[in-house]
């Protein structure tokens, strides 16, 4: 699979977009707020869209298809390919086709005083082919408040304070507003703790579950509540019995990769103030070892599981849904660069991913790149899916982090040689990172989230596995 915004033809239906905006509301600007699955939450910077507005931008963006219209390069300079569209000039951060309908199908869905471009399947005409994102749409609109709050709305915002000086003041604000909103969290589990006996965290890869999960620990217990964890990487099934995707290739990501039943029973006698006797997983063999562990909950105990299951209603399938709580965290990543070129979500993890395993996998960077598309492929199946499922969503994401990750990333990314067939992919990420005056990364605070991906965390070793599910393979 290629990310929605590697697309060309899709591209092609954000300038479209951009050109009926600037037609039919001359006096707004069309911003690209975040992405849902395969699609696009839009909105007007300023203002509301009615649902007949809605279906004006679509009519207009549907004749402009119909039309075959040329779409003119005119150079690809300060790191955004530029375009003549009927006679605007428009910037995008990725390259569009030439012509006006060369697009991937879609539709336009009118959504929470703005609209979906839905990319996901086009056939079933005003009906949107996903959950509708009530949740996460909450989780932006949340960040997005505090962000006008804090006057910032762009890039060139938070660069501007950088430059001034202010960068370290920028990073103490954003990492105090993710602990507040931990605390926050913590405080939400404390009130349902006479029901709740499991506490389920996922997202997707790179989002920094590890360490959320060890600053919610600590919030809880300054709430007078003690966190069990339980790894799903001990309930792995004999690497002989994995289950095979459709190239025949092991699916370590598939829910079936667990011993389900095993960890059925474990749950439940936990749950019920037994004791169980969890397994060891040894990853250089792929089997389960002879050895257990016993474990008992006792009281103001909460188990703590966090994986890229953990909001899969089929994981604990026998567990009452009162008894569970369920948090989502993704880095949904802040700031635009211009309003319409939003930075993908996706762009942020794979620079984490590419640092944390360059640090402390072993990974060369070519090779996590080769290793994204399955990891996204995975995503899709086996997370977002869920995340609506979640009682309570966390935004990773640090207001200053690419201006910290981008001295570092650049190390990383640039032993990549010329000739590499990532050294696109190398080149793509050099220009998005060359948009943020760099911070020194040293200065981050050593419980940050971001220490996962670059060291010096107080969650970790300098030799550990920083965070995630350990593959077997």
């Amino acid at each position: 699979m290629q990310d929605s915004y590697l697309r060309k033809r899709r591209q092609t239906v954000k300038l479209g977009l951009i050109k009926a905006v600037s037609e039919l509301f001359p006096e707004y600007r069309l911003k690209a707020a975040y992405s849902i699955q395969e699609g696009v939450f839009c909105n007007l910077s300023g203002s509301l869209l009615s649902e007949r507005e809605v279906a004006r931008i679509r009519a207009n963006l549907e004749e402009w298809v119909s039309a075959d219209r040329p779409i003119i390069p005119l150079e690809h300079e300060n790191g955004y390919y530029h375009y003549n569209v009927d006679g605007l000039v428009l910037k995008a951060l990725y390259p569009a086709e030439e012509r006006s309908s060369m697009i991937d199908a879609f539709k336009v869905v009118p959504y929470s005083g703005g609209f979906i471009v839905d990319f996901n399947d086009a056939k079933n005409d005003g009906e949107p082919s996903f959950v509708l994102p009530e949740k996460l749409s909450a989780c932006y609109a949340k960040t997005q408040n505090w962000l006008r709050n804090i006057n910032i709305e762009l890039v060139a915002d938070v660069n501007a304070l950088v430059d001034s000086g202010r960068g370290m003041e920028v990073m103490g604000i954003a990492e105090a507003l993710q602990e507040k909103e931990i605390a926050d969290i913590a405080d939400m589990i404390l009130m349902q703790r006479r029901a709740l006996r499991v506490l389920l965290i996922s997202g997707p890869s790179s989002s920094g579950k590890t360490s959320f999960a060890q600053r919610l620990s600590t919030q809880l217990k300054v709430n007078g509540l003690r966190p069990v964890p339980l790894s799903l990487d001990d309930y792995f099934v004999n690497r002989e019995q994995t289950p095979r995707d459709a190239e025949g290739k092991p699916d370590y990501e598939s829910l079936h990769a667990l011993d389900l039943p095993l960890l059925h029973r474990h749950v439940s006698a936990l749950i019920n103030g037994e004791t169980a006797d969890i397994p060891q997983f040894d990853f250089v063999h792929g089997q389960r070892t002879n050895e257990s562990r016993p474990l008992r909950l006792g009281p103001g105990e909460i188990l703590v599981i966090e994986g890229i299951h953990a909001l899969n209603p089929g994981l604990l399938p026998q567990v009452n849904r009162n008894a569970c709580w369920k948090i989502y965290i993704n880095a949904l990543f802040q700031l635009n660069i211009g309003l319409m070129n939003r930075i993908p979500t996706s762009e942020v993890r794979l620079i984490r991913r590419l640092l944390r395993g360059d640090k402390f996998r072993g990974t060369p960077p070519d090779k996590t790149i080769d290793q994204w598309e399955g990891v996204r492929r995975g995503e899709y199946r086996n997370v977002f899916k869920y995340q609506e499922e979640a009682d309570a969503m966390f935004n990773s994401s640090l207001l200053y982090e690419m201006n910290a990750l981008r001295r570092p990333a650049e190390q990383s990314l640039r032993k990549i040689p010329d000739g590499n067939k990532y050294a696109d992919t190398r080149d793509r990420l050099l220009n998005l990172l060359g948009f943020f005056h760099p911070v020194n990364s040293e200065k981050v605070p050593h419980n940050s989230i971001l220490r996962e991906f670059i060291g010096g965390s107080i969650y970790f070793g300098d030799d550990r596995d920083a965070g995630g599910m350990k593959l077997p393979h």
